[in-house]
């Protein structure tokens, strides 16, 4: 049995009610609305850092939500049930463009 087919998601429970939709407002404050990974502001979603299987204690604990896009959450949630891996490679020249975007002075050439 793959991890895949054992793979089942335990935040079904906490993303429904009114706890969750105010604490999702707050991640997305926050987070300014984009994704923390990629930068877009098109289809965000709410994410668990460490899962909610994993760490049940940190359910609604803002601390342990970050903002992302579909594309980037479903790239995460990939490799959490071991269906890849990133490319360090791509991941280095990821960090770098988040960088740049950010402080676009601090890498002048």
């Amino acid at each position: 049995m793959n991890r895949r087919s054992e793979y089942k998601r335990h935040s079904a429970r906490v993303t429904r009610g009114p706890r969750w939709k105010a604490l999702r407002m707050q991640a997305l404050d926050r987070d300014g609305w984009a994704c923390v990974e990629c930068g877009t502001r098109r289809r965000l979603e709410i994410d668990h850092i460490e899962s909610v299987r994993d760490r049940p204690d940190l359910a609604y604990a803002l601390s342990n939500l970050q903002a992302l896009c579909g594309r980037c959450h479903a790239r995460k949630t990939r490799i959490e049930v071991g269906m890849g891996q990133p490319n360090p490679a791509r991941e280095a020249w990821k960090s770098l463009l988040r960088d740049m975007q950010r402080d676009p002075n601090k890498h002048e050439v």
